[in-house]
């Protein structure tokens, strides 16, 4: 946070700050009906040629970067800003394409949003040419393990031959191969979850669109997410999804969850969202 400030903000506090929100066609309706932006100032356009930022004026002291870096960790400070944020950012997604900025986009002034503008005018445009009315769907798929477990031997060629030898062998390599299968199955976990994951992501991936799928990485403890009572979290993954499509790829979703919720994965589905996932670092300007 404070580099992206930084990299925008001369050491010098000044009177008035100009905060960029995401950028938008500048065909986009003046925004007199959009929410209260950051500190209840209102939201404007700040066109340039074919695109436009989506701009608040805030007290240039409030946003020093001393100031910003003591309460980069004050979530009663951060929350309702967040929150702001996101609320235009939402706004201006229900009614077209968007490209995000990262919070605490700072400028010094009118001059300094159009030299970005200006800087990131072909990027930006081709970003949002590409994203066009779509859609951010986010999917979150969790494993109940002790569920999978129990139909594992179902899901795995290499177990189900393990269970039909142990089932045919006599009592005493019965018992052996019994527990054989039980280790195997905590081992043979891992890879069954991929190859489950994976075919939901390629079930869902034709229904977005082009390049509108991101799977996000797993973190190693997930136990404080907010989906943990469901399980661990096996995949994190966001859509970009033409409202046409919409109805399709939610008919496919159902069709998933109903094949897998016997399998053991729960799915948690949200949305829509701004594009945040489909905005290239290059193109949130700088």
């Amino acid at each position: 946070m404070g580099a992206a400030y930084l990299s925008r903000m001369t050491s010098n506090a000044t009177e008035s700050l100009w905060y960029v929100y995401g950028i938008v066609p500048a065909r986009t309706a003046a925004p007199a009906a959009a929410p209260a932006g950051l500190d209840d100032e209102p939201v404007a356009l700040e066109p340039h040629n074919d695109v436009a930022a989506l701009v608040s004026v805030l007290r240039g002291p409030d946003y020093e970067p001393a100031r910003l870096e003591a309460r980069s960790g004050d979530l009663e400070w951060l929350s309702p800003r967040a929150m702001a944020h996101d609320r235009v950012l939402t706004w201006a997604s229900d009614r077209g394409a968007v490209v995000p900025l990262p919070m605490f986009s700072l400028f010094s002034g009118r001059d300094a949003v159009q030299s970005m503008l200006r800087d990131r005018r072909v990027q930006v445009s081709h970003v949002l040419e590409r994203i066009g009315s779509a859609r951010e769907y986010a999917l979150r798929v969790y494993r109940v393990d002790s569920e999978l477990l129990d139909v594992i031997a179902d899901l795995s060629p290499r177990l189900r031959a393990l269970a039909n030898t142990a089932a045919a062998a006599n009592p005493g390599q019965r018992y052996l191969l019994e527990r054989k299968l039980d280790n195997e199955k905590k081992s043979e976990m891992r890879e069954v979850t991929q190859r489950l994951t994976d075919e939901i992501v390629s079930a869902l991936t034709p229904l977005a669109r082009p390049s509108g799928v991101v799977r996000s990485p797993i973190p190693r403890v997930n136990s404080g997410d907010a989906g943990a009572d469901r399980g661990t979290l096996v995949l994190n993954a966001a859509f970009l999804v033409d409202p046409a499509q919409f109805a399709d790829f939610q008919r496919m979703l159902t069709s998933l969850i109903g094949r897998h919720g016997a399998n053991g994965l729960r799915f948690d589905f949200t949305g829509p969202w701004p594009p945040y996932h489909f905005v290239s670092e290059e193109s949130h300007g700088a």
